[in-house]
């Protein structure tokens, strides 16, 4: 840094030169010469003068653009102070919203399983129900069937008895036989007398099943030989001539006993 000129002492060691050089001058009666220091001194003063101000401004300028930089730094900092504070609210709102994302995804994920589930459960009971209407169609028409067949069955079991009640009068008579129940749903009992010609009054009896269609003698009195049993049954489901199979066993039966 450069030495700075001060006036005030550069004045003050000219003028004791200058008094002393009046003096000398005076005391030697020689004619008095001008160098000019006053101008100088005039000079150095304004000189000294304009440096002062010159410093005093520069000194408040530079206080100036300190304070303004103070200032300016303040709001720096405040202004990344708030910055920081935005930041930091915007990562907040930015890490809510990717959960609220990752949540939303995750629902949307389970509501599409639930509805991919739904839709299974749905085409699956549709399947079904289809599948049940086929058979309802189907037993319907078995119903049908087997209501038709059962009313032709009733229809002939009806012209059958008929056809039977006095045909079974004429047969009870003329093969000396009645008819007896057993205590069992669709079982008879069929009774015979004048089998033996020793015993007028002595009986043979048979019990014949008749829940099914294919009828079958379950007892027998005296026994008979199971073949010809069968053979005598087998003849009636064939042909429902009740009167021709008890006849048969009529035969059968007067055979065993004598």
């Amino acid at each position: 840094m450069a030495t700075m000129f001060e006036p005030s002492v550069s004045t003050s060691a000219i003028r004791p030169s200058l008094l002393a050089a009046d003096a000398a001058s005076m005391a030697d009666s020689l004619p008095s010469i001008n160098f000019g220091f006053d101008d100088l001194r005039d000079r150095m003063a304004q000189f000294t003068e304009r440096f002062d101000k010159f410093i005093a401004k520069g000194r408040k300028q530079v206080l100036e653009e300190r304070n303004r930089f103070r200032i300016n730094v303040a709001e720096l900092q405040e202004d990344q102070r708030l910055k920081t504070r935005e930041i930091e609210t915007l990562a907040h709102k930015s890490s809510s919203h990717a959960q609220a994302v990752d949540k939303e995804a995750a629902e949307t994920a389970e509501l599409h399983a639930a509805i991919a589930s739904i839709s299974q459960q749905r085409d699956a009971r549709a399947q079904h129900r289809d599948r049940i209407k086929s058979e309802i169609v189907t037993i319907r028409k078995q119903i049908a069937q087997r209501l038709s067949a059962q009313q032709q069955y009733a229809k002939a079991i009806d012209e059958q008895a008929q056809h039977n009640v006095p045909e079974l009068d004429f047969w009870q008579t003329y093969l000396c036989m009645r008819i007896e129940g057993t205590g069992t749903v669709d079982r008879v009992k069929f009774v015979f007398t004048h089998v033996d010609e020793k015993d007028w009054e002595r009986e043979a009896c048979f019990e014949l099943d008749m829940e099914k269609r294919d009828y079958r003698v379950v007892s027998i009195k005296p026994k008979v030989e199971t073949e010809q049993v069968e053979r005598c049954v087998e003849r009636l489901n064939d042909s429902r001539d009740l009167g021709q199979f008890l006849k048969g066993m009529r035969d059968l039966l007067t055979a065993a006993v004598t």
